[in-house]
């Protein structure tokens, strides 16, 4: 198969999956919805359950802290921006892989013109499916201190450009430190960080901190401190977000 050809493959597996997940989170919701409305019983329930679910397919009640606040992110673009974009994210979530291949670039290359500031704040909410969830988020946090913003965010994309399925196999720790060199890391800066583990504590930190502002999947994506969903899939927010501020 040509590179091309793989690469359009891997990219229609991806978003395969992130509709998959988009469909099994809304799924989860909605039961977690009945089970809490089944207590009132009878034709009462029925409605409140059928209100519960409208509600929750609408959620504004995302309350993040102001762009460029938290500790565990990575900042691009101007502060002064007109438009400001927060993407709370998980790197083994197919829907944010799909996220960004559809605007990641887009959003760069408006972020250095200006028109918008971008907050990336990777969280870990997949550990279901094994550990990289979090092991990747602590090299990203390893990277990010030892090596600064720029060098985050280098490893940020890669690590997306290179997406593991969620049933693996998964990178290693020597996968993570050699991406991590590839972004542009010392790898004696890093190696140890990431095959201890030492931000571990931090990947906890930055997870509660997404979930206590509401946040209860990825990808979470608000445009000036709005709850942004238009779109029937990760790839249809990506370009309806960029529109949003072109």
């Amino acid at each position: 198969m040509s590179s091309k050809a793989a690469k359009s493959a891997k990219a229609k597996a991806r978003a395969d999956r992130a509709a998959e997940l988009l469909a099994d989170q809304e799924h989860q919701r909605k039961l977690a919805n009945l089970r809490r409305a089944a207590v009132v019983g009878g034709l009462l329930a029925v409605v409140i359950v059928a209100t519960i679910v409208i509600t929750a397919l609408n959620r504004t009640d995302i309350t993040p802290s102001a762009v460029g606040s938290s500790e565990y992110g990575v900042v691009v673009g101007d502060a002064d921006a007109p438009a400001e974009v927060v993407i709370y994210e998980d790197f083994l979530c197919p829907a944010c892989g799909a996220f960004e291949a559809a605007a990641g670039e887009q959003l760069a290359a408006a972020a250095a013109s200006g028109r918008v500031v971008v907050d990336y704040r990777p969280i870990s909410i997949l550990q279901r499916f094994g550990p990289y969830s979090a092991e990747s988020l602590n090299a990203f946090l390893v990277v990010k201190d030892a090596a600064g913003d720029d060098v985050a965010k280098a490893f940020h994309d890669l690590l997306f450009a290179d997406q593991p399925s969620e049933e693996g196999p998964f990178p290693d720790a020597d996968d993570l430190v050699a991406t991590a060199v590839e972004a542009g890391a010392e790898e004696a800066a890093v190696r140890p960080g990431i095959e201890s583990g030492a931000r571990m504590d931090d990947v906890e930190a930055a997870t509660e901190e997404a979930t206590g502002a509401g946040v209860s999947g990825t990808p979470t994506v608000l445009l000036d401190g709005v709850l942004f969903e238009d779109g029937d899939s990760a790839e249809d927010r990506a370009i309806n977000l960029l529109d949003a501020f072109s």
